[in-house]
């Protein structure tokens, strides 16, 4: 498919393409430098360089590994973020709003007005999870933290949600930010901790509904099965049921006061703003988990089996695995494997030790520049390589051309999340869809630069990808036949996009 394009280019009439300003004709930035770059983060720029040109490679890493907490996306953007209805607001008080809605729209007598309310109510979640995708989606442009900002898509990707599930919409954008983010360069353990506590895993998983004498075990298969430990890795069905018992109690409270217990339950309550544990939906018998005795004591049995899976060698295996696949290979090395598994031991499931593991690594370093792009890299690295230097103010065309991709924000449906493996996005109408895509933003793309609503063309915004940091880094990463292809290019238009529809930039 990209041979085709580029042959048909080859025959155009040739012409000269102007050398965009904005990059230093002395800095030099070496191939394993861009791609190094290129991979930890969601896309290289002129301007991302030039910070790691200043800095050197290892206070960089250190730097992307430990971010300094100072570090704030830029003020324009964080003046998009703050504008937005779901930033000023608790997610409590969120759903509880919604939550009285619906039970206003229930009580229409109407037929027709009570259809029409419940049409509204649907419409405001539906925009509440919008503007969380565009918290999610300016965050991963702009924020100065690109390595953790990677590793929040692959933790949520990891302990997915879907959106389309009850109230989940009004909770996402919360469960992505508070669960996720802040733990995603932090110690698994936390995450795990986080994810467990928040409402929008307790409803998608069902443990919302998981008490003494009604067992759900959905949750807890798929924390053994997906979160930790693994398929395969030696847990039974009756741990799934021993953990589902210990599971039982921890659900979702959007009131404001605890519920009415009887006096010795009440030490036993935990609340957490929307989490709440209550000690009389819990089966309070002595359990056997993966081999140990778990006394009933409420909360803290749940404290205790996620020690236990967060510190399991199966988990190490499984969460190092992850990781390499994610970053290094379809199939990653076992020797690779096998050091970031021992590393996630020795730190305890500190995430950044393990990055570091793998990044330090020759099978890391062998790798870079072969990994293909998901969706959601391949559209942020295009976009943020097109307009390095403006903010966008409009994420709905990308929103949609994640959809496109079929890889849309808190669109998988099932808790496996979206596929790692790159075979999964290589397919010919993929394809397809990515020439396209590469053709909207190599075009300019106004919309982005257009507030949703706006009439009229938008911005003009040509991007200039022919720049210097083409022709001091990335020409030399190029084959002949992708250089040739470009030197046909008849319009800066074209050139843009069969540089962004060529296999080293999908790489």
């Amino acid at each position: 498919m990209l041979s085709r394009r580029f042959v048909l280019a080859a025959g155009l009439t040739a012409m000269t393409l102007p050398r965009a300003k904005g990059w230093a004709a002395s800095q030099k930035v070496s191939p394993q430098d861009l791609a190094l770059v290129d991979v930890l983060t969601w896309g290289v720029t002129p301007s991302l360089l030039d910070d790691f040109l200043a800095l050197g490679r290892e206070k960089w890493l250190r730097a992307q590994l430990k971010p300094p907490s100072r570090q704030q996306v830029p003020a324009d953007v964080q003046q998009q973020i703050d504008a937005l209805t779901i930033s000023p607001q608790s997610v409590v008080d969120l759903a509880r709003d919604f939550e009285t809605e619906a039970r206003t729209a229930k009580m229409i007598t109407d037929p027709a007005e009570r259809a029409k309310a419940k049409k509204l109510h649907q419409t405001a979640m539906i925009d509440i999870a919008r503007q969380a995708e565009t918290v999610s989606i300016l965050r991963a442009l702009y924020s100065p933290d690109q390595l953790g900002e990677r590793m929040t898509w692959f933790w949520f990707n990891h302990f997915n949600v879907y959106q389309g599930k009850g109230n989940i919409r009004v909770l996402v954008g919360d469960y992505e930010h508070n669960a996720i983010r802040r733990h995603a360069l932090g110690y698994f353990r936390d995450l795990v901790m986080a994810t467990l506590c928040h409402p929008a895993m307790m409803r998608f998983l069902d443990n919302a509904d998981n008490r003494v004498g009604h067992v759900n075990e959905n949750y807890a298969r798929e924390i053994m099965e997906l979160h930790t430990m693994g398929v395969g890795s030696g847990y039974t069905q009756q741990d799934v049921e021993q953990l589902a018992r210990i599971l039982s109690g921890a659900g979702i409270d959007f009131q404001s006061d605890d519920p009415r217990l009887k006096r010795k339950w009440q030490p036993l309550l935990v609340r957490d703003g929307a989490f709440l544990f209550n000690p009389a939906r819990h089966d309070f018998s002595d359990k056997i988990f993966l081999g140990q005795t778990i006394n009933g004591s409420g909360f803290p049995e749940i404290e205790q089996a996620v020690d236990m899976l967060c510190a399991h060698p199966a988990t190490a295996r499984h969460i190092a695995h992850r990781i390499a696949l994610y970053f290094v290979s379809d199939y990653p090395p076992e020797a690779l494997v096998t050091r970031m598994a021992q590393r996630f031991t020795q730190s305890r499931g500190h995430i950044p030790s393990v990055l570091d593991t793998m990044i330090r690594s020759p099978e890391f370093m062998a790798s870079l520049g072969t990994r293909f792009k998901e969706p959601v890299r391949y559209v942020y690295s295009a976009v943020r390589m097109a307009y390095d230097g403006k903010v966008i103010v409009n994420t709905a065309p990308i929103q949609s051309w994640l959809k496109q991709l079929s890889e849309g924000l808190y669109n998988r449906l099932t808790p496996d999340g979206y596929p790692l493996e790159s075979s999964a996005w290589s397919s010919s109408g993929q394809m397809m869809a990515r020439f396209d895509i590469a053709h909207r933003i190599g075009s300019g793309a106004a919309a982005l630069f257009r507030l949703p609503g706006e009439d009229g063309a938008g911005e003009s915004a040509l991007p200039v990808l022919q720049n210097g940091l083409y022709f001091d880094a990335w020409r030399a990463t190029l084959s002949r036949q992708t250089q040739a292809a470009l030197d046909k290019a008849t319009s800066p238009q074209e050139w843009n996009t069969l540089f962004l529809s060529s296999p080293e930039f999908m790489s």
